[in-house]
């Protein structure tokens, strides 16, 4: 009898149905492997272990992806693809360079509480081969930079107080890159309440005071 696919958990159901087209296919190999990572660590998941959580064989996995760290290197593109469609959106549409700060750190939070940000930024580099280091490095800087960008638009526009942009940004993305070491989906707070107050805590140290001196009346 065949199987009743909605009975099985997504990712198993995906390789199940033989109609499934392929990119569904390559998408459940993808988001099974970050669930193990998360388990178990990088270094310690085989890709035996991922074909036996989808419940297919191991040359069938091969077939879409030829290892471990292509899997890995094709969650981080998507991680950063998905980073990169934002900062592009806040680039066009944000207001004051704080304002871009504070709409990047929300949204780089809530990247990082879903399974491909926290799997990859959870990783040891040493478990990397060197071409594969030297593109997630890639990936980084270019985020890195856009985020300097906008902070150096708030110091331009007077929205965020004199500061190097530098040390801002390595401040920023170190708390924003820990969330991935203890967040969990079951926790009191939402990836959308732990967003929001990590915008809001993390701009108030940027933002440059506001005046609110009044106009001096004459003959006072």
């Amino acid at each position: 009898m065949p199987k009743d696919t909605a009975l099985l958990p997504t990712h198993v159901a995906a390789f199940a149905n033989r109609r499934r087209d392929p990119g569904t296919k390559r998408e459940a190999v993808l988001k099974t492997a970050a669930e193990l990572f998360l388990e178990k660590s990088y270094g310690r998941t085989s890709m035996n272990d991922v074909a036996q959580r989808l419940s297919i064989t191991k040359p069938a996995l091969y077939h879409y992806f030829r290892n471990k760290e292509e899997i890995l290197i094709e969650c981080y593109r998507l991680g950063t693809g998905l980073i990169e469609e934002i900062l592009n959106e806040i680039a066009e549409h944000c207001g004051t360079g704080l304002e871009k700060v504070e709409a990047f750190i929300y949204s780089y939070a809530n990247v990082m509480t879903v399974n491909f940000g926290r799997c990859v930024m959870r990783l040891d580099d040493a478990d990397l081969s060197p071409d594969a280091l030297g593109e997630v490095r890639k990936y980084k800087r270019k985020i890195d930079r856009r985020l300097r960008s906008f902070i150096q638009e708030g110091i331009d526009d007077r929205t965020i107080a004199p500061c190097d942009p530098k040390i801002a940004a390595f401040s920023i993305a170190g708390a924003l890159n820990w969330i991935c070491h203890w967040y969990e989906p079951e926790g009191a707070l939402s990836a959308e309440e732990i967003a929001t107050q990590f915008a809001r805590t993390l701009t108030r140290g940027l933002a440059a005071p506001r005046t609110s001196a009044r106009p001096r009346v004459a003959g006072k």
